[in-house]
């Protein structure tokens, strides 16, 4: 695999300061799999050329990681890494450039602060997500992006397009900074990694993104890819990068997970819906009536559009949950609504933004939840007005608190699954003895459509205490009703399916006026 770094800032040389690598001299570099070597295809005053090129010994890197790699392809002793660069490459680049990506040049101190002209190729690139995924990756760093896709097969182009891509990447830049794109965004686009992933990733992952990665617009989509789909480990990161800066908005939820490319194999398709049903990415602060957590699981049937189609992506499931809540409270006439376990902010921030619902609180066990909320809702810079009808708070839903009353409606998204059985009478006394709203609306999973998630083994969340199916949350419903005087019809979210039922249930409790 070879990546090439190429300028024409004059004199043009001056890359090899950068790189502290002499353009006269091969340098090798030894790596666990295989070997580094860099060398100048041309080096003159007007244009200069560095080559990164990996060798991978296929042997040397199965007895480097054996079964423990993550990649299942990768014990194997045939596979794509001696060919295509990748998280190896990656690797190898931030080994033999260390000095270069934190941008330090002893000899000439003031050569890493001044931007170059660069032009960097990538002649063999896996990129599941396609050409359009690289330029939603590269250009909103700067770069002028050539994706090419590369064919299966030249001599039969019938065949298709492979997952590959040839990958031109041309701007001005930072040295430092372009490296550091490379390393974090070559395995974001490969979606894999050779390695384990551990906690230190998340700080690699920091590093290298500083000044950049906070500020990107397909965050969310790379600290997933970058941790290897590792859920906790993307939330701290996200985290992580929200204290960064106002602007930042943390993604713990994906819309809609990226499509597969042309050409994508059986497996790549297979491994991406794995991820995709197998994770429930409700906040962690959804505990004991902390969080209104909202699912990243997309409805089962989803992931992709019918072959040969290339319609709008499907609406996820989370979205279609948060419009449900606010089409029945804007038909229930609810003009003030508390949203018990408001998490991050979601459904406070779709209510603020409907005059009609004039007054919007927000309650959370979770200090840190809030903060997060008060940050995307933009509290600081928000109109006086709009401020005016909102309220957060912190309180936990198994204990009485004035604060929560005096609302036409309160909503529970996604919240009691994350509550201990035994404390749920203690948050059916609080909200529907002693809040008392004149509306409650409660939406749940229903574990009888996990079914239809083929990789899902137990519930959609780690942090789930239960899930129920259609009956067992029907009961529920109809004794919190019987025992605190409130009619509840139930409803579904989501495609209901005519087996399994919808992959969420909606209970719609309503006070009898005379009790």
């Amino acid at each position: 695999m070879l990546l090439t770094i190429t300028t024409t800032a004059r004199p043009a040389t001056d890359l090899g300061f950068l790189l502290h690598k002499h353009p006269e001299r091969v340098q090798e570099f030894g790596q666990s799999f295989g070997t580094a070597t860099v060398f100048y295809p041309e080096a003159g005053d007007e244009r200069c050329t560095a080559a990164l090129m990996l060798e991978v010994d296929p042997i040397a890197l199965v007895r480097s990681r054996g079964k423990n790699s993550p990649d299942f392809t990768l014990s194997q002793y045939v596979n794509d890494r001696p060919y295509a660069a990748s998280s190896l490459l990656s690797v190898a680049l931030a080994d033999v450039f260390r000095t270069a990506r934190a941008g330090r040049c002893k000899a000439r101190p003031e050569l890493p602060g001044r931007p170059l002209p660069l032009e960097l190729r990538l002649p063999a690139l896996p990129c599941r997500g396609g050409p359009d995924l690289a330029r939603r990756l590269f250009e909103p760093l700067g770069w002028e992006v050539e994706a090419r896709p590369v064919p299966l097969d030249e001599g039969f182009p019938e065949w298709g397009e492979s997952r590959y891509v040839g990958l031109t990447l041309r701007g001005t830049a930072l040295l430092s900074d372009a490296l550091n794109h490379l390393y974090v965004l070559l395995p974001v686009l490969d979606d894999a990694k050779h390695y384990w992933i551990a906690q230190d990733e998340v700080d690699k992952l920091i590093r290298a993104g500083e000044g950049w990665l906070h500020g990107h617009p397909e965050r969310g989509l790379i600290s997933r890819r970058y941790l290897g789909r590792r859920w906790a480990l993307a939330r701290t990161a996200l985290s992580r990068l929200a204290e960064l800066g106002d602007e930042t908005e943390e993604e713990l939820e994906p819309a809609v997970e990226e499509d597969a490319p042309a050409g994508a194999t059986a497996s790549d398709e297979a491994a991406a819906a794995e991820a995709e049903a197998a994770t429930d990415v409700d906040t962690a602060s959804a505990r004991a009536g902390s969080g209104s957590a909202e699912t990243a699981v997309p409805e089962a049937g989803a992931a992709a559009a019918p072959e040969g189609e290339t319609g709008a992506r499907p609406k996820p499931l989370n979205l279609k949950r948060r419009e449900a809540v606010l089409a029945k409270l804007e038909e229930l006439g609810a003009s003030s609504v508390i949203d018990l376990g408001c998490g991050q902010g979601e459904l406070v921030g779709a209510l603020l933004s409907r005059p009609r619902f004039t007054k919007v609180s927000g309650m959370d066990v979770s200090p840190m939840a809030l903060t997060i909320a008060a940050r995307k809702l933009r509290l600081e810079r928000m109109p006086d007005a709009k401020r005016a009808r909102l309220t957060l708070f912190q309180g936990a839903l198994t204990y009485a608190d004035k604060r929560m009353t005096g609302y036409d409606a309160a909503v529970l998204m996604e919240v009691i699954e994350h509550v201990d059985p035994p404390r749920l009478p203690a948050l059916e006394r609080v909200v529907f003895g002693r809040a008392k709203p004149l509306h409650v609306l409660v939406t749940t999973p229903n574990i009888e459509h996990n079914v239809r998630y083929e990789f899902l083994t137990g519930l959609r969340h780690p942090d789930h205490r239960f899930e129920w199916t259609r009956a067992e949350f029907a009961a529920w419903a109809a004794r919190v009703a019987n025992r605190y005087g409130y009619q509840v019809a139930l409803e579904p979210v989501g495609d209901d399916d005519p087996e399994v039922g919808p992959p969420t249930q909606m209970g719609v409790f309503t006070r009898d006026q005379r009790s």
